[in-house]
């Protein structure tokens, strides 16, 4: 790999070299790397571009890496991922897709990630966007994502996205099976003329299921948001989501959150909020020896955390 894709890796999957255990890289839509362990094989699709990653009941303090990396302007990537995580499981996924665009043209990486998730089993799932590059050509980023929790299954799934993106919109769709548990937590920073949508559903549908949404987002100059989460419980379950957002010069933000109850022992609760930065906060931090940009910046870092 060349400096620009070790860039790219470091931002994306905080790769600063090859990493151990089970891994797949994809550059430019072709296979780059690829190394199984003795409880994670990752095999390529023979009917469409992916992988199907399996992992073996009871694997423990695992992890496997899959990103993506573009670096040729006008290259549009498609891939369907599929991961079957056995009973009894607690593995680490990171993914996560890189575009650097010098060029004219778009580059464009769209991703349908599938998990099957077993029976008490636990995966972290993080997976971070970035785009770069001193092109013309637009950096868009389209993700799917769509689970299964089993009983007792649970899924924290974290997503990423601080600038250099010109166009994402991510569809989230997760059935939450009895005592089983999914949290969504969703970090996004718009800015120039970029726009972002996220379209989520989380069905609670196995008695003593739960589920949990947190978003945090900063829409900076022209940037344009649009989120539609939604929880729906179909049995005893509760439910939790929680979007709160900072507007900055002439951005649009549109938070649209719902809350379905087809059961009377659903408890679903919604919070959304958006806002400005609060004057007394930045007042605070330049009596400090900041600057009202180095004051922004500090705030914002820290509402993204």
């Amino acid at each position: 790999m060349n400096t620009l894709d070790q860039k790219l890796l470091k931002e994306i999957a905080d790769l600063e070299r090859v990493p151990q255990g089970a891994y797949n890289i994809r550059k430019n839509g072709a296979l780059e790397g690829r190394s199984n362990s003795a409880n994670i094989v990752i095999d390529t699709k023979t009917d469409k571009p992916g992988i199907d990653i399996h992992i073996a009941p009871g694997t423990k303090h695992e992890s496997v890496h899959i990103p993506v990396i573009l670096t040729e302007s006008g290259l549009r990537d498609m891939v369907y991922n599929d991961f079957f995580i056995g009973e009894g499981c607690d593995v680490d996924i990171i993914a996560g897709c890189g575009i650097h665009n010098s060029g004219c043209e778009t580059s464009e990486h769209d991703g349908i990630h599938t998990f099957y998730v077993g029976k008490n089993a636990k995966v972290r799932y993080v997976e971070k966007h970035y785009g770069e590059g001193d092109g013309t050509g637009k950096r868009i980023l389209n993700p799917q994502t769509v689970v299964y929790l089993e009983e007792g299954a649970t899924i924290q799934l974290e997503t990423t996205q601080i600038r250099g993106v010109d166009s994402t919109k991510r569809e989230t769709k997760i059935v939450v099976g009895k005592d089983a548990e999914a949290v969504i937590t969703e970090k996004l920073l718009t800015h120039g003329s970029q726009t972002a949508e996220s379209d989520m559903e989380v069905i609670l549908d196995g008695e003593g299921a739960s589920g949990r949404v947190i978003s945090r987002s900063v829409a900076q100059d022209q940037s344009v948001q649009v989120f539609y989460p939604k929880m729906t419980g179909n049995t005893r379950c509760f439910g939790h989501v929680q979007c709160d957002s900072i507007i900055m010069g002439d951005a649009r933000i549109s938070s649209i959150p719902a809350i379905v109850a087809n059961h009377v022992d659903a408890q679903l609760v919604h919070e959304a909020a958006i806002g400005r930065i609060a004057g007394d906060q930045l007042l605070k931090l330049m009596t400090l020896g900041l600057t009202e940009t180095e004051a922004e910046e500090r705030i914002l870092d820290g509402f993204l955390q």
